[in-house]
């Protein structure tokens, strides 16, 4: 008993931020799982929907377990609230504590609030944070906690002990709208709603469970689950796992880990690299309810009046993280089946208010920003653009939520998570074409000469787009072009973007499009300046830019300190001259109390083939102490959301 004691006292931190917000009070969740030791504190979420609105301290409890429900993967769960306010320890403790069980409840059905959970006070002022445990769900007793340990490496702690269950199905529901009472849809459509989510665990269904390729092992084959096997009334917090557990008869018994690849060490990988994967899938089509053999049949159901049949179709894919020593069956029972209903129910109330008109086009998506150690899973209405208000809004919040920052667009689909038996790409990586072009090719220039200055570069990847690529003879007139499409290739290897580098022509028409020339201007060999690449980028991309108009290459030391800010802040490239003599600029090297400078310039009028030595020793790209230029674009737009700045398009 007494080094129970002491372990209930201990708090283990795997996040590496605690506070989202030091700047205004208010109530944070504290995420754990059931697969760690108590008190194990995975990630924090911000509450942000409270009653009354301006209470920060009073959530709105069945807006938030919404909003739960869809984020954390099953396996995770709130095991704690974070109080942040004045110093009164205790007090908001307390009330913090009472909010996690009271979230809990809204969560699960099955929780009786019976667990210890952590109730935490932060100071607004200090960022001092103190800890308490609460005994079995009563928050007006509470414990203080002595010892919390931060891992050092929560990642590896992670997916050594876990690993992600992946279940995709497509849905389709017909029914059947009397012509005479269309307001009966809803009511047909929610019962429909709610038969397909009980079909989960009908004793007849089958799941049917596989792990990931082995390069140099057994391959784990797969198994099938019938739902009458997937009966097991115990709690997750209360699976005892042991080696007894398994029995290589029973299947359900068989351990996650058998599904998982064991080729890589975790601690070698990336967050994503190291996830072990195993694929679920649900067959749910059967005949009749006898197991014995039947040819298959049709059934019949005559309507009593005239009906018109509405056809309501969508996905779910449901991400959960399970133990690895889990036994697979209970991982269905508790994690699969539970997600799918509640992504199932989530749909259904997105779904319902516009049934009858244009119904939203919903889509999950998982996303791993950074800052948090586990994937979180995401609903989009596919029927709004990602630049459109209520878009933008609704990533705002999400960053909000999570604590990410403002100035990075984490959670545009394109960043989204492409999840196979095999490995975790990003959703770019798995659909965009392979380039053969020349990335970052300032890498390994020779110094600029500037004593004692500062560098400051582009942050991030772009590829080197030059006359006459492609195949494409544009020599003497396409230097804006060409410089207009590295900073394209930019935004996309940033995932800031999707559309694909534009050509000459696309660039031309994108012009016309917008007013800006006469439908003459598409196929000719006329020059583009920076205002022409200013309305481009924002056709094509929603990014503003800034025009800084300089005379003359000898003026433009006099913006090194601007141009410093923008690499520091923004990170994009930028052209500077005119359409007669366009360059791309990458960084500049500043000594602020000498004035003296250099700029390193990728310059677009190369005409030979793609050779980085070439290149480099031909002073294509490299420092120079003066350019030629009448005009600089600097491509500001990192933001994917409404900020403050921004126009009602999300644009900065």
């Amino acid at each position: 008993m007494e080094n129970a004691s002491k372990e209930k006292k201990s708090i283990r931190v795997l996040c590496r931020k605690l506070i989202i917000t030091n700047k205004e009070p208010g109530l944070q969740w504290l995420i754990g799982s059931p697969f760690f030791p108590p008190f194990t504190i995975v990630s924090t979420f911000r509450c942000l929907h409270n009653e009354p609105p301006h209470d920060p301290y009073s959530p709105d409890y069945s807006k938030e377990s919404d909003d739960l429900k869809t984020l954390l993967l099953k396996g995770f769960d709130v095991v704690g609230a974070l109080l942040i306010g004045d110093n009164n320890w205790e007090l908001n403790a307390c009330k913090a504590a009472e909010a996690a069980c009271k979230i809990r409840k809204f969560l699960s059905s099955d929780d009786q609030g019976n667990r210890d959970m952590i109730g935490a006070s932060a100071d607004l002022i200090t960022g001092e944070i103190q800890f308490f445990v609460s005994a079995s769900g009563n928050s007006t007793k509470i414990e203080a906690v002595n010892t919390v340990v931060y891992e050092e490496n929560p990642e590896k702690y992670i997916w050594e002990r876990g690993c992600l269950i992946k279940c995709e199905l497509g849905i389709k529901l017909p029914i059947y709208v009397p012509v005479n009472k269309p307001e009966d849809a809803k009511e047909m459509f929610s019962s429909a709603i709610d038969a397909a989510a009980a079909k989960y665990r009908d004793p007849y269904v089958v799941y049917m469970i596989k792990g990931a390729k082995e390069t140099s092992e057994t391959i784990p084959q797969s198994i099938i689950l019938r739902g009458v096997e997937l009966d097991f009334d115990t709690d997750l917090s209360d699976v005892q796992i042991s080696e007894n557990t398994v029995k290589e008869s029973d299947s359900k018994t068989l351990p996650c880990s058998y599904f998982c690849s064991k080729s890589k060490p975790v601690s070698s990988l990336t967050a994503t690299e190291s996830a072990g994967i195993i694929q679920v899938s649900v067959l749910l089509n059967r005949s009749g309810n006898s197991r014995s053999s039947a040819a298959p049949i049709a059934e019949y159901f005559p309507a009593s009046e005239p009906a018109e049949v509405l056809v309501v179709g969508f996905n779910i894919e449901v991400l959960c993280y399970a133990a690895k020593d889990l036994p697979v069956g209970y991982a269905i029972s508790k994690l699969i089946i539970p997600g799918l209903v509640d992504q199932l129910t989530g749909m259904k109330k997105a779904l319902m208010p516009n049934l009858l008109t244009q119904y939203p086009q919903l889509c999950p998506y998982h996303f791993f920003p950074p800052g948090i150690v586990h994937p979180i899973t995401v609903i989009y209405e596919l029927n709004y653009g990602e630049t459109e208000m209520k878009q933008v809004e609704i990533r705002r919040a999400l960053h909000l939520r999570l604590g990410l920052p403002l100035d990075r667009p984490l959670l545009r689909i394109v960043n989204a998570l492409n999840i196979s038996a095999n490995n975790i790409t990003s959703v770019s990586n798995s659909t965009r074409n392979v380039s053969s072009l020349l990335k970052d090719v300032h890498n390994g220039v020779p110094r600029s000469g500037v004593s004692g200055g500062l560098i400051s570069v582009v942050d991030g990847s772009y590829e080197y787009y030059h006359y006459l690529q492609d195949g494409f003879d544009d020599s003497g007139w396409g230097c804006a072009y060409r410089s207009l499409q590295t900073i394209v290739s930019w935004f996309k290897l940033q995932n800031y973007a999707s559309i694909k580098v534009p050509s000459h022509r696309e660039i031309q028409q994108a012009l016309v499009e917008i007013g800006d020339k006469d439908p003459s201007f598409i196929g000719s060999r006329e020059w583009i300046g920076a205002i022409e690449l200013s309305f481009v980028l924002d056709k094509l991309l929603g990014v503003s830019c800034k025009i800084m108009n300089v005379r003359s290459g000898t003026e433009l030391p006099e913006k090194c300190r601007e141009l410093a800010l923008h690499f520091e802040t923004q990170g994009t490239p930028v052209m500077i001259g005119g359409g007669v003599l366009a360059y791309t600029l990458l960084g500049v090297d500043y000594n602020d109390a000498s004035g003296d400078c250099a700029f390193l310039i990728l310059d677009p009028h190369y005409t030979g083939g793609d050779d980085l030595k070439k290149i480099v020793n031909g002073g294509w790209c490299g420092w120079k102490k003066s350019v030629d230029s009448k005009d600089i674009v600097s491509c500001k737009e990192r933001t994917v959301f409404w900020i403050k700045r921004a126009s009602p398009s999300g644009r900065r």
